[in-house]
């Protein structure tokens, strides 16, 4: 195998010997090629079309891989590999992909290529893991400036910061046409899973399967202080589809429109939008992978 590794040493979870474990491990089963940090990845994959990808870095580090390989026209031909070494490493939870550098580089030398769907944008944008609208996107402006010192504690501390200031936003919601939110209620959040966290582990969408077709969709009513506080709870434990003020849809197409909302996908925070539709592009892609069970899910993540 002929891999072409992207490093992004500025990703939150990455460091010098983690970057040597990953290199050491790719090195004894493949042909290596490294590309650390650059600036154009369009030319690095056109200058080696003949070598599979390999992103060491987060969700950010592989949305940019996957996009620049969109752009090129190049999805159905190319896999990919991940190693993840990001503070979040939302779509590797979701996969089974190990969390450990040198167990993470076995993967990309023995895993299984697994064909994944995509979000993409009406602006162009696409999504591999998760998108977030409202407080969820504010609580990830919060948290950036902390994750170089809190790591993944940043997005516990962020989501606290913008729960206590959220109001809510008058939104228009529909999923697959169907009206879900009309644009009188204010809405906390609402967020689209292809794959099952955000944040580092929290579970927004945890029946999502990122290969069925469909999106999961979550949205939150809950405003007022003591039932914004009540959701940010049970959302650490998965628990927050129970609340009477929470609803939950699946679909292949979603749009949001109304007052301008934050809005985050997997995991970079972008401007504030009035309106967006995202859908859903079914094994648009394909990455290395565990081997999924029966069910479409991968082993448990160590």
């Amino acid at each position: 195998m002929k891999l072409l590794v992207i490093c992004n040493s500025s990703a939150g979870g990455a460091d010098d010997d983690a970057l040597r474990t990953v290199l050491r491990t790719l090195e004894e089963g493949a042909d290596v090629l490294t590309s650390e940090d650059p600036d154009d990845l369009a030319s690095v994959l056109a200058a080696h079309p003949d070598r599979v990808p390999v992103a060491v870095g987060g969700d950010g580090s592989l949305h940019a891989l996957v996009a620049a390989l969109a752009a090129r026209g190049e999805l159905g031909d190319r896999t990919v590999g991940l190693v993840p070494l990001g503070t979040g490493n939302d779509l590797a939870r979701g996969l089974g992909i190990p969390l450990d550098p040198h167990e993470a580089a076995r993967v990309v030398l023995d895993g299984h290529t697994r064909a994944l769907d995509l979000l993409t944008e009406d602006r162009g944008g696409i999504v591999v893991n998760a998108v977030h609208v409202g407080v969820g996107a504010q609580a990830s402006e919060q948290a950036t400036p902390l994750k170089p010192f809190l790591r993944r504690t940043a997005y516990a501390v962020g989501a606290v910061l913008a729960g206590l200031r959220a109001r809510g936003w008058r939104l228009r919601i529909t999923v697959d046409g169907t009206p879900v939110a009309d644009g009188r209620r204010r809405v906390l959040m609402a967020g689209i899973g292809n794959g099952t966290t955000i944040g580092g582990g929290t579970p927004l969408t945890p029946a999502a399967r990122p290969d069925d077709g469909l999106a999961d969709v979550v949205v939150s009513f809950a405003v007022s202080l003591p039932a914004r506080l009540g959701f940010a709870l049970l959302l650490r434990r998965g628990e927050h589809r129970s609340r009477a003020d929470v609803r939950t849809y699946r679909g292949g197409e979603i749009t949001i429109a109304g007052e301008a909302v934050p809005v985050n996908a997997d995991g970079e925070l972008g401007a504030a939008v009035t309106r967006r539709t995202w859908t859903v592009r079914p094994g648009a892609w394909r990455i290395l992978a565990p081997e999924a069970d029966a069910a479409g899910q991968a082993g448990v993540t160590r």
